[in-house]
């Protein structure tokens, strides 16, 4: 009798409209969270929303706390239909989910009401909890990490597929173990475009040869990946047997958390992270080209932290850091000239590394100031430190002008040898409005010129001028080849 009231009940809750949208009052619920609520006259049930995905193995644990509540459980997808309702369980007048298999990903509803809904006559407070127990083993099951499910593959059924959803940053690990059979286990991860991200048949070093594994495979961009369990030859192999599947995320998963999963910059970006003992330095890469500025701010904004900072190149090989360059515990890598075309990397951390003792919060940017050589003439040739530059010196070419750029503070050797010819080399080197800062003509052996330890007043472009000693009357200039060296010395 209490059976057909109740189901007399359910149609006419239909007919009053449940509610299918989250808009419509209902509450959100999380696995694993306790949610309250309190049935009265006023307000005969309650409805809430999850999100779930497909193959996930539910429960739903009600229990009251206050008054004599008769409670009633619906669960619901979201076009209405009745997924469970229950009135009693286990000779109980509180009634459980133990085990409900979500058939779509996608949202569903949990209604809580009192026997009778508006026609009864029980009030008082409940708990609700839903808990995540499982995933089903059935070929189309949405996997989470750390779920592991067991299955088979035979001739009916030589290909199985899980889906899974990841972000941009994660590393991911998949493991098929065979556990019974001839089974040779194969994997492929495919992504939304169906293009095969990865494949495995064999996975080195596993106990078993036939074993497959995909191994810290970086996802590039948010999405729902698939996993095609199989066997080697696919539909046309021969083995068969059960196996284990295993999706797990990796321990160092995570956008910036390895140089393989870099935070991408542009220029003018800021972007806010943390430093913890658990995670003492995070990446970050941009695009640059060959004598761009660059200049990196890394700023304390909570907690201990003493930031540090360095930029590297594409193999990760350190080209500047700084500590103490922003002021106070603050970093800062200031016009850092870029030198090549390529990829770079921003690794912030604290001061001595995984060593450091302090953590907190930090803010980061990244400014582009231009070229190096804005304003400097077309066609007047580039010369970097260490550098070695061969050239002629003629009647028709006198004189050659070359640019550098240099910090202030920086000790520079610049030197002008002959090769060959009679020539007699003068160098000379001239700030960034070309104006002489100092000359020389035979301070190098022999004829040659050399600018020996010169200090640089300020960072910015400064330029070499390569000539010769100007022939007086009765004497000929002079021509030949030179070997052009410009040098910074350390102290």
């Amino acid at each position: 009798m209490r059976r057909g009231l109740l189901a007399a009940l359910l149609a006419l809750a239909a007919l009053i409209g449940l509610p299918l949208r989250a808009q419509d009052g209902s509450s959100g619920l999380a696995f694993g969270a306790a949610n309250t609520g309190r049935i009265t006259n006023a307000s005969p049930r309650a409805a809430y929303y999850f999100e779930a995905q497909r193959g996930e193995v539910i429960a739903i644990s009600l229990a009251v706390t206050e008054g004599d509540l008769d409670p009633v459980l619906l669960v619901l997808d979201d076009a209405g239909a009745v997924l469970a309702s229950l009135d009693d369980s286990g000779g109980s007048r509180v009634p459980q989910v133990a085990s409900l298999v979500i058939p779509r990903t996608g949202r569903y509803f949990v209604v809580v009401a009192r026997f009778g809904y508006a026609l009864g006559t029980t009030a008082g407070a409940y708990e609700l909890r839903i808990e995540r127990v499982g995933v089903s083993s059935a070929s189309g099951s949405a996997l989470r990490y750390g779920d592991q499910v067991i299955n088979r593959i035979s001739d009916m059924q030589p290909q199985l597929y899980y889906t899974f959803r990841a972000r941009r940053g994660d590393i991911v690990n998949i493991y098929m173990r065979r556990v019974s059979g001839d089974l040779d286990s194969y994997l492929q991860v495919v992504d939304e475009r169906s293009f095969v991200l990865a494949d495995n048949d064999d996975l080195i070093g596993a106990l078993l040869l036939l074993d497959a594994g995909i191994e810290r495979l970086v996802i590039e961009e948010d999405g729902t990946y698939v996993i095609v369990a199989s066997r080697y030859g696919q539909a046309a192999g021969t083995s068969s047997g059960s196996f284990v599947l295993t999706l797990e995320e990796a321990r160092d998963s995570g956008l910036g958390n390895t140089p393989q999963t870099a935070y991408p910059l542009l220029p003018g970006d800021v972007v806010d992270g943390t430093i913890t003992n658990d995670r003492f330095s995070r990446y970050y890469r941009f695009q640059a080209s060959a004598n761009d500025l660059i200049t990196v701010r890394m700023n304390r904004t909570g907690g201990s932290l003493d930031a540090f900072l360095t930029i590297a190149d594409a193999n990760l090989v350190t080209l500047a850091t700084d500590d103490d360059g922003g002021g106070g515990q603050n970093a800062r890598i200031d016009q850092f000239l870029v030198p090549a075309d390529g990829v770079y990397y921003i690794i912030a951390s604290r001061f001595e590394g995984q060593a450091g003792t302090t953590a907190g919060g930090y803010r980061l940017e990244l400014q582009s100031l231009g070229s190096a050589f804005d304003g400097v003439p077309e066609g007047v040739a580039r010369i970097g430190y260490g550098v070695t530059i061969t050239g002629s010196i003629s009647d028709e070419t006198p004189e050659a002008l070359y640019a550098f750029r240099g910090s202030a503070g920086d000790i520079i050797t610049v030197t002008m040898n002959r090769g060959d010819g009679d020539l007699d080399p003068v160098v000379s080197l001239l700030d960034a409005s070309r104006n002489v800062l100092v000359r020389d003509d035979d301070s190098g052996p022999g004829q040659n010129a050399r600018i020996e330890r010169f200090t640089l007043p300020a960072s910015g472009v400064y330029y070499i001028r390569a000539g010769r000693y100007d022939g007086a009357e009765g004497n000929p200039n002079t021509s030949g080849s030179y070997i052009l060296v410009l040098a910074r010395r350390l102290n």
